[in-house]
Order: C-alpha cells, then sequence, then structure tokens
C-alpha cells in the first residue's frame, strides 16, 4: 500500500515561522516534522510516498531527496496553489495507483498503529467502504467534533462527536468526481460517503496533537526531546 502526506498548505497560523521555512520543514525534537512522519510510515511497512507542496515547496524537494536516505521512495505532487485536501489528493492519485492508500496530515503528530491501518485499508473497495478515518477526542480548539463513530461506522450527525485526527485510508473512487488541478475540500465527499454508509472509523486513546501554532510546536518539541536537552 502507498502513502501520501499533505505538505501544502501555507501555514498562515504559523507564521511568521513559515514566512521562510514550509511548515513541514519546521522541527520538533530536532527532526523535522515531516521526517517523523516519513520514518514512521517506513516503520509500518509504507516505503512508497507521495508528497505534494505548494508553499515554498522547492525547499522540501531539496530537504528530502528521493527518499533513499530514509529508506523510502518519495514523489512529488507540485501545485502552483493549494488545492486544498481532496483537489491535492486526486492530482496525485497518479503516484497513489488503483488501490487504497493512506493519507497523513503533515501537521499533526499521532502516535497511532499505522501498520494496523495498513491492514484495514485491505477491506476497502469500489462497491464498498470508500474511506475509513482514524478519529480523537475533541481537542480543546475543536470542542464540537467533526463525526459521530458508532459501531464502526462514522455519521455526519449525532452526539457525541469526535474530531478526525487528519489519518486516513481512501479508495481511489472517493475523488472520481474531481478534476485534476481543481481545488476541492474533503468535508464534502467524505459526508456523501458518509450518507451511504461508506465509511468506517476507528477511535485513537493515544497521544495526538494537531501542531498547527508555534506554541503547539513548542509543546511537541519538549515531548519528543530526551530530558536534559
Amino acid at each position: 500500500m502507498r502513502a501520501m502526506i499533505l505538505a501544502a498548505g501555507r501555514g498562515e497560523r504559523m507564521r511568521p515561522l513559515t514566512d521562510a521555512c514550509p511548515k513541514p520543514l519546521l522541527q520538533a525534537g530536532g527532526k523535522a516534522l515531516i521526517v517523523w512522519h516519513i520514518e514512521r510510515l517506513r516503520d509500518a511497512g509504507f516505503t512508497d510516498i507521495a508528497i505534494n507542496h505548494a508553499h515554498l515547496g522547492a525547499m522540501i524537494e531539496a530537504a528530502l531527496g528521493d527518499g533513499s536516505a530514509f529508506g523510502v521512495r518519495i514523489r512529488y505532487s507540485p501545485e502552483a496553489e493549494a488545492l486544498e485536501t481532496a483537489g491535492g489528493i486526486r492530482q496525485a492519485l497518479p503516484l497513489l495507483g488503483d488501490a487504497p492508500f493512506l493519507v497523513v496530515n503533515g501537521d499533526v503528530f499521532c502516535d497511532a498503529d499505522l501498520a494496523a491501518l495498513r491492514e484495514r485499508g485491505a477491506t476497502l473497495s469500489a462497491d464498498g467502504d470508500l474511506a475509513h478515518l482514524l478519529m480523537v477526542q475533541n481537542p480543546e480548539h475543536h470542542p464540537d467534533g467533526d463525526f459521530r463513530l458508532a459501531d464502526g461506522r462514522l455519521h455526519r450527525d449525532g452526539e457525541p462527536r469526535l474530531t478526525f485526527s487528519g489519518i486516513g485510508i481512501y479508495h481511489p473512487v472517493l475523488f472520481a468526481g474531481i478534476a485534476a488541478g481543481t481545488r476541492a475540500a474533503l468535508g464534502p465527499l467524505l459526508r456523501t460517503a458518509m450518507d451511504a454508509g461508506r465509511v468506517g472509523g476507528a477511535a485513537h486513546a493515544g497521544y495526538w496533537l494537531d501542531v498547527g501554532t508555534p506554541a503547539r510546536l513548542a509543546e511537541l518539541d519538549a515531548r519528543l526531546r530526551p530530558a536534559g536537552t
């Protein structure tokens, strides 16, 4: 199974840190955020990785190269302007193939078992489930959550609600209605698929952080740095 890291966001909430550095290259624990993702994906058996980029994307390619330094193969999907989540995934489909694939938001940190998600992806199909999302408890900055999880299925309505972690597995058919190069959000696609009963989910009880602000980056840095450094 292939994987994709979403890395095209401008990182407005991270300014001024992102004025001269793309958000995925910001460091926590002495390592770029995106490198943490690459290494965890590799360790879970994902060795073919696509990365989209827009803002300062050349710096990402220069820092990561072809991925051989990390034991993976990296291919890039450049965007002249960020295409949002669904648009970015649609643009990268030629790099992801015809089978289900894992997508990770570049600006989250999570200790989830990605190998287990890899196994779950084998159950997606063009005429069955089109997505499987990892959900987490609602953080302080997003108290109302996104979707209701009940018996392994996700629903757009109802309580209690959980927050989408930014980590999910998708079947390429989910993006079939989007033209390449089109800006498109992921939420509407997921809600339509939920209404058809075609989105599964699971709750993650471990560590998760939306690394969206300098304060949260500092929090993650403190967590990842060895004691006394």
